[in-house]
């Protein structure tokens, strides 16, 4: 139960962090300036375009490790 436990919490912490990156990236590009007559819709989109890019990546990268620890089945 505590492997369990142990693996949410990494899941949960990465989602975030890689949200984070996400949206601190992406709110360097300025949607804003393109969107000038929906300024509110454009903060919309950063949040929603950083929640798919960030968790995208972060599955990616939890399944990378997966990917790698599940290697020794093969030599068994």
């Amino acid at each position: 139960m505590q492997t369990i436990g142990a693996q949410a919490l990494l899941t949960i912490v990465s989602h975030f962090v890689f949200i984070f990156v996400a949206f601190w990236s992406i709110q360097k590009v300025h949607i804003e300036n393109v969107m000038r007559l929906y300024p509110n819709q454009a903060r919309v989109l950063i949040v929603l375009l950083s929640v798919a890019v960030g968790y995208t990546c972060s599955e990616f990268f939890l399944n990378f490790i997966d990917n790698v620890r599940n290697l020794i089945f093969l030599v068994k």
